[in-house]
C-alpha cells in the first residue's frame, strides 16, 4: 500500500468542492443562482458557503474529498492520491463563491419519443399542428426519466435559455437548473407585428394560438 504523508492528507482536506470543480472540472461546474452552484451530472447537488450538500441522496461535506469519495465513488486512497497529483500538476486556484460565473442552462434529457406529451396537449385541447411546430421547433420536448412535458424558451438565435417542466398527471411545476428568465416560452408571428401577448403559462400560449387558428387567424 503507498504511503502518503500526513501533511499531504491535511493540504487535500483543505480543498473546497467550488475550488476543485473551478480548476480541475470546470466542465462539471454550474452557476445555479446567487451564490450557489450545482454539477452538471447531479443537479440536486448543491454547493454554497463552503458546503455541498447531495439533496436526493441526504449526503453532504465540505472538502472534494468528501465528494470524491461519497459522490464519485473513490476510496479514501483513490481519492487522496488523484488530488494531490492534480494539484502537484496545477497548483489550484482558490476561488470566491462571489466570483461571477456564466449561467448555464441543464436541460431535461430528451426522451426516445413525445408520446405522453402530445396525449397530454392534445387532451388539453391544443391543435396538433400546433403540437407538432412545438416539437418540430425544439420548443416542447417530452423529458426522459420522469416523463414531464418541458416547455423551453429561446433566444433570437433559437439557442435554449429558459425551460418550464410541467408534469404529466402530477402537479409538479418547476424550472430547468440555468433558466434565464429574460427568454421565455414563446411563438412569434410570421408577419411583424406591434403587439406582445403575455400569458401566465405555456399551456394558456398554446391554447389563445388553438382559439386563433379556430378562428382563421394566424
Amino acid at each position: 500500500m503507498p504511503y502518503i504523508p500526513p501533511s499531504v492528507v491535511r493540504e487535500v482536506k483543505r480543498m473546497d468542492l467550488l475550488t476543485y470543480l473551478k480548476n480541475y472540472e470546470p466542465y462539471e461546474l454550474v452557476h445555479f443562482f446567487g451564490n450557489t452552484y450545482t454539477t452538471r451530472t447531479h443537479d440536486s447537488l448543491k454547493i454554497s458557503n463552503g458546503k455541498w450538500m447531495w439533496w436526493s441522496q441526504r449526503t453532504g461535506g465540505r472538502s472534494a474529498l468528501d465528494y470524491l469519495i461519497k459522490v464519485r465513488g473513490y476510496s479514501f486512497l483513490e481519492a487522496v492520491e488523484l488530488l494531490a497529483e492534480r494539484a502537484n500538476i496545477q497548483p489550484p486556484l482558490f476561488v470566491s463563491e462571489n466570483v461571477p460565473m456564466e449561467k448555464q442552462l441543464l436541460l431535461p434529457r430528451k426522451n426516445q419519443d413525445n408520446q405522453k406529451v402530445i396525449a397530454y396537449l392534445s387532451e388539453r385541447g391544443i391543435d396538433n399542428e400546433i403540437i407538432q411546430f412545438c416539437l418540430e421547433s425544439g420548443r416542447v420536448y417530452e423529458s426522459e426519466f420522469h416523463h414531464n412535458t418541458v416547455f423551453v424558451g429561446m433566444d433570437e438565435k433559437g439557442n435554449p435559455k429558459y425551460a418550464a417542466i410541467r408534469g404529466i398527471g402530477t402537479s409538479f411545476i418547476g424550472e430547468a437548473n440555468g433558466s434565464d428568465k429574460n427568454y421565455s416560452f414563446s411563438i412569434f408571428t410570421e408577419k411583424p407585428n406591434d403587439t406582445v401577448h403575455l400569458f401566465e403559462s405555456a399551456i394558456d400560449l398554446l391554447s389563445y394560438a388553438t382559439l386563433q387558428k379556430l378562428e382563421g387567424k394566424e
